[in-house]
């Protein structure tokens, strides 16, 4: 017999396509709110990424929103959760283009937000700062895609770059097989083949799973004396423990994506000497302006935890408000996705001291890189 029962996910791609063609496009902003929407892991085993992410932004909005909000309206984050799932991802991502978000902000991860791609491009929403350094998503150059991070080719080259400089070139990869672990790996063969070299070995895990036995046995055999990872914490805790555990004695380095605190915090004394490049400035350095409002908004904002995670979620938020203000000044006030892009694309200088340059041929904004140590403790070291 022939059913004619639609499952939850036909059901849901069917409105979805139905709600992106018509009612999003009808719908007025409101005169007192700016609402952004954010799909994320919030739950799951990289949970930890959206969570402290989200709580870093709110964080920043929280501020101005005391401050009277831009041009009087308030901002608010709607965030859902994805469990850092592409489908899970795309079917919240048509659901708040139909509630008619302002912008598409801080998506986590390169699955994820390849997988909104092409829906906030069909409704021409703006994509805000996703928590991404893949190339697949900066070229070719999209208009309404801002990256405020650099990107993991960034990040690679000055891996191998720190590692060959001590002479150290025989390098392994341990990396998430989806769009987010390939984009590092083809970012670290980029930056060893211009060296001449290649990796030496690679293993893989699959995403949201800590299952690391087959990755193991390759990349150890092959004795590397780094291995670079391109992994979410909860997999590259498991990769360190069982790699140590079957006798490897080399360097890990990882990509900020990892989740530095999270990572720290699931290592605890074996985490000594793990490596992790990071793409904002140290939460913890007093040096530097950002990092000064950083902890004086969390001594004024409540229970938001100082780490690489947070910070990047507040800087995130402190640059949109930024393209905020512009667009308002831009448009005499009224504020549109196309005053926001106009608005960003002006956006030059520094926010807190952080370098940051848009332009309407470059949405790139940063290509701060910069290393960090885990200690063993629990803290991060750079």
């Amino acid at each position: 017999m022939h059913s004619t029962r639609l499952s939850r996910r036909q059901f849901s791609a069917g409105m979805g396509a139905a709600l992106l063609t018509g009612a999003s496009l009808t719908r007025a902003q409101s005169d007192t709110r700016i609402v952004l929407g954010q799909s994320a892991a919030l739950t799951g085993p990289a949970s930890q990424l959206g969570l402290q992410f989200q709580a870093g932004a709110k964080l920043a909005f929280d501020q101005v929103n005391a401050q009277g909000g831009i041009g009087r309206r308030t901002i608010e984050l709607r965030s859902l959760d994805d469990g850092y799932e592409p489908d899970r991802c795309a079917e919240n991502t048509r659901r708040l283009i139909n509630e008619d978000v302002l912008a598409l902000f801080g998506y986590v991860g390169t699955p994820t937000s390849l997988a909104a791609q092409p829906l906030f491009t069909q409704t021409k929403v703006p994509f805000f700062a996703p928590v991404t350094g893949a190339e697949s998503l900066r070229q070719p150059f999209n208009r309404l895609a801002f990256h405020v991070r650099a990107s993991y080719a960034d990040e690679a080259e000055l891996i191998v770059r720190q590692l060959t400089n001590l002479g150290l070139d025989r390098i392994g990869v341990f990396y998430q097989d989806d769009a987010y672990g390939k984009a590092g790996l083809d970012a670290v063969t980029r930056a060893l083949a211009t060296r001449k070299l290649a990796p030496v070995a690679t293993g893989t895990v699959a995403r949201n799973s800590t299952n690391v036995t087959a990755a193991v046995a390759p990349l150890v055999a092959a004795q590397p004396v780094a291995i670079v990872q391109i992994g979410a914490y909860a997999a590259s805790a498991a990769f360190v423990l069982a790699a140590r555990k079957a006798g490897y004695g080399g360097k890990f380095y990882n990509v900020s994506f990892v989740g530095t605190q999270a990572l720290a915090d699931a290592l605890g004394a074996n985490g000594a000497g793990v490596v992790v490049s990071q793409v904002v400035p140290s939460p913890y350095q007093q040096s530097r302006q950002i990092t000064r409002e950083f902890q004086e908004a969390i001594k004024k904002g409540g229970n938001v935890q100082a780490n690489y995670s947070s910070m990047e979620g507040y800087l995130a938020a402190r640059v949109f408000i930024e393209g905020l203000r512009n667009a308002q000044a831009h448009a005499s006030g009224k504020l549109t996705r196309e005053s926001l892009v106009a608005g960003l694309e002006s956006l030059r200088g520094s926010v807190g001291g952080f370098t940051v340059n848009f332009s309407p041929s470059d949405h790139e904004g940063s290509r701060f890189v910069e290393m960090s140590m885990l200690t063993g403790d629990g803290r991060v070291r750079t």
